[in-house]
């Protein structure tokens, strides 16, 4: 039985269901998915909406379903149309009349909202900490070579005198922009969709502060019809991913040419290069044109992303199933 399939007669015909679900997307949120649940079952018992024996049944159910995915016993499979429909079917396979209290003062769009910026949230962070051990090697290369010379360039011609050092800073300076546009991104994202419901919040006395609390959200979000069709998060994040594989494919060019016989600038490392099958005298950059190609591959995402959301009308579409 579907969530939405309450007045419905007749089962969805296979093809549209197929073309319909967004399982084999969104089942990356389940740890997502469970997190938000136990904070919402948490704030319906504290609202006294459901009972603590039902909030720790739910709990329970919905900690061991978390342990079984991660651990394999429990696999995503494609019979349920969603990650939500999936979480909620095994809870009540597992806990019985209790798990259906789970969906209470909730809509699939509020909590999809929530999936997605919880593990957006998740993902900025990461992407922080990497480009932090990138400017850490950029860094080290700079103490290294601060009397290093070599010749500055302007459309790829020797013009002026320059250090190692300053060259690479110049790259340092482009990625703590970087970091500096992730943590811009986190502090307008960082607030709670959820208790929004479709669009128009619900007749149940939800505290949205409490639950926003228990997420890790700085508060709730103020409007309920825009919290279930923002996306411009998620088009902030692929364009600032999208500036970061620019610089990245700047760098990766210099990587590229100086490693050429005509520059012979660097070596690149044996185990960080590929091989000709028919010329064995070849030692390929292919790593570093890899990072030049895949560029074109976020930018495609940013492109998208922003088509989709482009004709939208309020509130939630499901368009943005697409994001």
């Amino acid at each position: 039985m579907k969530l939405w399939g309450g007045r419905f007669t007749k089962e969805t015909n296979q093809l549209v269901h197929n073309f319909n679900a967004s399982l084999s997307f969104d089942q990356k949120f389940y740890e997502e998915d469970i997190t938000g649940s136990i904070a919402h079952v948490t704030m319906l018992a504290e609202q006294k909406i459901i009972s603590d024996e039902d909030k720790d049944t739910i709990i329970g159910g919905l900690k061991s379903i978390l342990e079984d995915i991660k651990s394999g016993k429990l696999i995503i499979n494609e019979e349920h149309e969603d990650i939500h429909s999936f979480v909620e079917a095994h809870l009540i396979e597992r806990v019985g009349d209790a798990g259906k209290k789970l969906h209470t003062g909730r809509s699939r769009n509020d909590q999809v909202a929530l999936d997605m910026k919880l593990y957006t949230r998740k993902e900025v962070l990461e992407m922080d900490k990497l480009l932090k051990n990138l400017l850490n090697s950029l860094l080290k290369i700079m103490k290294e070579n601060l009397d290093t010379i070599m010749p500055g360039f302007t459309h790829l011609q020797k013009a002026q005198p320059i250090t190692l050092a300053h060259h690479m800073g110049a790259y340092f300076e482009m990625f703590k922009r970087d970091r500096s546009r992730l943590k811009d991104i986190y502090e307008r994202m960082n607030y709670c969709p959820l208790g929004s419901g479709a669009l128009a919040g619900t007749t149940y006395p939800l505290n949205r502060e409490r639950t926003a609390e228990l997420l890790g959200f700085y508060g709730p979000t103020l409007n309920s019809m825009d919290s279930v069709s923002d996306r411009d998060y998620l088009i902030e994040f692929s364009c600032a991913m999208s500036i970061i594989m620019m610089h990245l494919s700047r760098f990766c060019e210099e990587i590229i040419i100086w490693n050429t016989n005509e520059y012979r600038y660097i070596e690149i490392d044996d185990s960080y290069s590929t091989g000709s099958s028919i010329m064995p005298q070849k030692k390929n950059p292919d790593i570093a044109e890899l990072v030049r190609g895949k560029t074109g591959r976020v930018y495609g995402s940013l492109t998208s992303l922003l088509t989709t959301m482009k004709g939208l009308s309020l509130a939630y579409n499901k368009d943005m199933q697409e994001d």
